[in-house]
Formats: C-alpha cells, structure tokens, sequence
C-alpha cells in the first residue's frame, strides 16, 4: 500500500514538472519565434513598421491589421508575413504566410498546417528535414587551421541549439513519464497476482 501511494505521488509531480516545463511553449500563439514572445505578451501590441497597434485579441485573427504582417504570423492572411517554424529535433525555418494552411507540409514538424485539412507528421527527429540530414555528416577536418570564424556548414547557432534542447528535454520527460506508468501497470499487476497465488 505504501509503495503504491509513492508510486501515485512520484506520477504526480512527475506529470506536474512535465507540464510547467512545456507550459510556456503552449501559450506561445503559433507562428511565432520564442524571441517575440515579450513583444506579443503586451495587451496593446504594436506593429513592427510602427504605424499601428491592435490589441492581443487580433493576433492570428485572419485579417490583416498591419502591412508588414506583425498581426497575422500564424495565418495566410498578410502577404509580407513570416511564419516561424519550431521544428524541434531539427533546424528551425521562417516561411512565408503564404505557405501556411496550404494542404502542403513544410515544417517538418507539420506546424505549418495546422488547420486540420491535412495531417503533417512529425519527421524532424526521423531526420525529416533535408539540409540536416545531409550536412550533418560533412567533415570539420579543413576548418581547423582557420583563424578566422565560419558559419558552421549547417547553419546552427546557438539559440537553435538550445531550442532543440529544450524539445529533446520535453520529449525525454514524456519517455520517462510512459516508463513510470509501464512499470507502475506492471507492479500492480505482479502485487495482485501475488495475493491470489498467497490465498
């Protein structure tokens, strides 16, 4: 008996630790960059030209507010906005809004079609995403007399990596979670099991 509550509260804060971990991704409005989330936070937003502001409320609401997109980064509706593809496990991409919600995946995660019309599935941790899957292998060797610094081959800075990190975290979280319940399943079982054969 008290195993078994030890095991309902290590499941517990377990799943608690999971969900605040991700929680701040989740309020996140899609489309957009973890970078803007303070920009978007404000109840009055401004657009990035200056020129207008609206309110949270008409963030992602399929009409353009302001010219250059600000309002709209998670739908097809400015013809100048950017969507920001997370693509955890992988490397993230901006797309143009025209792109979004057009029954074709782009994002590798499937992000970008999120409408329900067509259901993307996540390929970035299979290697999903081409540029990755093949500059990923290339040999540093003719890099190390340089002085100089380069852009790494692949593009990866360093706010990339430690998005990925963050998503990997969320995912080994996940694993450890469904570990937790597999054995908690299977000790019960074993316990019940044991008590028959004991009677």
């Amino acid at each position: 008996m008290a195993t078994t509550l030890a095991l309902i509260t290590c499941l517990y804060f377990a799943s608690l630790y999971i969900h605040l971990s991700c929680s701040s991704l989740a309020r996140l409005p899609i489309g957009i960059h973890p970078l803007d989330e303070k920009y978007y936070d404000a109840e009055l937003i401004k657009c990035k030209d200056g020129l207008k502001s609206f309110t949270r409320d008409r963030l992602n609401d399929n009409f353009c507010d302001c010219a250059d997109g600000t309002d709209e980064p998670g739908t097809s509706a400015c013809p100048a906005g950017r969507f920001y593809c997370r693509n955890t496990g992988s490397t993230p991409t901006f797309l143009f809004s025209s792109r979004v919600n057009d029954r074709i995946c782009d994002c590798c995660d499937g992000s970008d079609e999120y409408g329900g019309t067509v259901i993307c599935p996540n390929t970035c941790i299979m290697g999903g995403n081409i540029l990755y899957q093949s500059t990923n292998y290339d040999s540093t060797a003719s890099n190390l007399d340089s002085r100089i610094p380069r852009k790494t081959k692949s593009g990866i800075k360093m706010e990339d990596s430690a998005h990925k990190l963050g998503g990997l975290k969320a995912l080994v979280y996940v694993q450890v979670f469904l570990v937790i319940v597999v054995v908690a399943f299977l000790l019960s079982r074993w316990r019940k099991t044991r008590r028959r054969n004991s009677r």
